[in-house]
């Protein structure tokens, strides 16, 4: 692995973001149509591998809802704006509105109202109603207190998302979330992240988690470079999780866990790029929050942006470009990759000969000098 001289006290490994690298064809292609870009986690399978993050920007239950229809997963953001009132549209169309002055605090403002353990349960049994598969997402800071009304609600994926999630949180204030105990004990698959280095994803994956989250400020709302000094770039994060799956895979004698890449994937290309290093799926926040049904209206934030102390994300205006399912499934009007995921993912596929994603994890990739 190697290794540059930032001084004479310090290395650092140099790491690739998904803009570093790119797909090299290969002898064979195939038609696209022929492609499967299915997949499956526990028992729940998907026909597409786009899961969206749970920001209020993106997934609300009804776009939750749509986004499982075309095949996708949307996961419901169980601390948000849909947790904390019984109607967040004039919420939502306020943030919309704001000055650039004022759109953090007056977040906070609005986010410092308490999560209601009631909604918790309504805003689930609202995406089971619309007959999709359920996914939500609670901080680890409030997965203990949360847990048990969001599986009785009758969540088929559960998920622990934060900033970064580690298995051995350390705490001198209270006692951590035992992940490993936790998953353990719940009836439901777990997906946990993010995590960006290859020893904190082998410790995920011996908790039992069914999922890991691979990703550390660099969504495009995120400003966590700037106010925290970390950040991992995404090729090397993924290709790094995916070496621990791969080990743990032998520790464990056969258990598969699924890599998600959450950050990073901006345009269509970047999906079989995450895919190329590793993942079976990629998290998306922006390029949904461009639809014409995404709560944001057209801006797109995620819970950063209203941290009550420490800011480190921001409200960013995204626009609106066409419908959740021509931004997935086309057809697209646009040649900057921001339409047809699903379409380009195929075609990159088709061209360098791959007939599904375990396979494609497998394609050549070069290195931009």
């Amino acid at each position: 692995m190697t290794e540059i001289e930032i001084g004479r006290g310090k290395r650092g490994r140099t790491a690739f973001g998904f803009d570093d690298i790119a797909i090299v064809p290969s002898r064979r292609t195939r038609d696209p149509e022929d492609v499967s870009v299915a997949w499956q986690i526990d028992a729940y399978r998907f026909e597409l591998p786009i899961m969206a993050a749970p920001m209020d920007s993106v997934v609300s239950p009804r776009t939750a809802i749509e986004l499982g229809r075309l095949g996708g997963l949307g996961v419901l953001n169980l601390e948000g704006l849909w947790t904390r009132y019984e109607d967040p549209e004039p919420l939502l169309a306020e943030i919309a509105g704001l000055s650039e002055d004022s759109s953090t605090r007056r977040m906070q403002e609005i986010y410092s109202e308490p999560i209601d353990p009631d909604l918790v349960a309504q805003r689930i049994r609202e995406v089971r109603e619309g007959g999709v598969t359920v996914a939500a997402a609670l901080s680890p800071q409030r997965t203990a207190q949360l847990w048990k009304t969001v599986v009785d609600a009758g969540v088929d994926l559960f998920v622990i998302r934060g900033t970064t999630v580690s298995a051995e949180h350390v705490s001198g204030r209270a006692e951590p979330l035992n992940l490993k105990q936790f998953i353990y004990e719940l009836d439901v698959p777990v997906i946990v992240g993010g995590c960006a280095t290859y020893q904190a994803a082998l410790h995920l994956m011996r908790t039992g988690a069914a999922g890991v989250l691979v990703g550390f400020g660099g969504g495009a709302s995120h400003t966590t470079r700037s106010v925290l000094g970390i950040t991992v770039p995404m090729a090397s994060a993924v290709a790094d999780v995916h070496a621990a799956r791969r080990d743990y895979l032998d520790e464990s004698g056969g258990r598969y866990v699924h890599v998600i890449a959450d950050g990073g994937v901006a345009r269509s290309g970047d999906i079989p790029k995450a895919i190329a290093c590793g993942a079976d799926a990629v998290m998306v926040g922006s390029p949904l929050a461009r639809a014409t049904e995404a709560p944001g209206r057209g801006y797109h934030w995620g819970a950063e942006a209203h941290h009550s102390q420490v800011p480190r994300g921001e409200r960013v205006e995204m626009g609106t470009i066409g419908s959740m399912e021509e931004i997935l499934l086309g057809p697209s009007r646009v040649s900057d990759g921001t339409m047809n995921f699903v379409g380009a993912l195929r075609r990159a596929m088709a061209t360098t000969g791959y007939s599904d994603l375990k396979e494609f994890q497998r394609v050549e990739v070069t290195v931009r000098p």
